[in-house]
């Protein structure tokens, strides 16, 4: 067997990749916050997000004690076709739903969907357990609520770097309360799936301050539960999954593990490598990752479909 990571390669013009390459040339690489005080200032110097036309909505979804607040995009025209769960990145230590409103107004348009952001708590003032809960009780909420809500009980699951490894920690609680199926597919950007420092991809980033302020009270043996590194997870029985990620992401190879481990168990995996990419790269302003994005939503459009 020929394996080359050039043959897991999407197919992408040459001249996005040369323009990707220029565009990253030119930027300065960028590093995390190193402490709470660099993080309260990353927060506070944050810009606002763009705002969009029509503004979501925004409400508090309550489920078995929790209260989460959420902003729901819903198509222009028509009724929705179906509801995707967008769940935003940031080292689970930054962000905000609302960063996601753009990409979310776009996407229910284009699929003429409702697609609903989560605002779970942020690490370190709420370390795990908090934001895979709030996740969860969001995702139950739409296995319960969405043909009554919006209309269709056709759902998918999706999300960016942290949003990610939320998403798919969600989905494997969901499997052990014999709901996963409910979700026709995930679509997962550049995922964290080792926070236990045990794999090549986790070893590199063992020293982020990110993982101190999410599971810094967790030890060091137990970080491999599913629920914080989902490589570790049993992971039968999930919906299908697209896994996107850039060749040059410091996460490729745990990214490449996973759909290994997500394929060995039974499940539909597609796993898309972005040339000339590095971490987050969908949210970077390039043809590339637009592209990228063009690609998540025809898949998902066919989950829906």
């Amino acid at each position: 067997m020929r394996f080359a990571l050039e043959a897991l390669s999407a197919d992408v013009p040459a001249e996005q990749i040369a323009a990707a390459r220029d565009f990253y040339r030119s930027r300065a690489p960028g590093r995390g916050p190193a402490d709470f005080a660099e993080l309260e200032e990353a927060r506070a110097k944050k810009p606002a997000p763009r705002s969009v036309v029509p503004p979501p909505l925004e409400e508090t979804v309550e489920v078995a004690g929790l209260r989460v607040p959420v902003r729901i995009s819903l198509p222009t025209e028509g009724p929705p076709q179906g509801v995707h769960l967008g769940i935003h990145g940031g080292g689970f230590y930054m962000g905000t739903a609302a960063q996601g409103d753009k990409r979310h107004r776009a996407l229910a348009d284009a699929l003429r969907i409702a697609v609903i952001g989560i605002d779970y708590r942020l690490a370190p003032e709420h370390p795990w357990p908090a934001a895979p809960d709030d996740c969860e009780a969001v995702a139950l909420w739409l296995v319960e609520q969405a043909e009554t809500r919006f209309g269709t009980a056709r759902l998918t699951i999706g999300g960016s770097s942290a949003g990610a490894t939320l998403a798919l920690a969600t989905l494997v609680r969901l499997r052990d309360r014999g709901v996963a199926g409910r979700f026709a597919g995930a679509a997962l950007r550049f995922g964290t799936w080792d926070l236990s420092a045990r794999t090549p991809s986790g070893r590199l980033i063992a020293d982020e301050y990110f993982i101190q302020a999410y599971v810094g009270h967790v030890p060091d043996h137990d970080r491999t539960r599913p629920d914080i590194s989902p490589l570790y997870a049993d992971l039968s029985g999930l919906p299908p999954a697209l896994l996107v990620v850039g060749s040059e992401d410091i996460l490729l190879e745990d990214n490449l593990t996973m759909a290994g481990r997500l394929a060995a168990a039974g499940n539909d995996v597609e796993l898309r490598i972005y040339p000339a990419s590095p971490h987050g790269f969908t949210g970077h302003p390039t043809a590339l990752a637009a592209t990228a994005l063009d690609g998540i939503n025809s898949w998902l459009s066919e989950r829906f479909g």
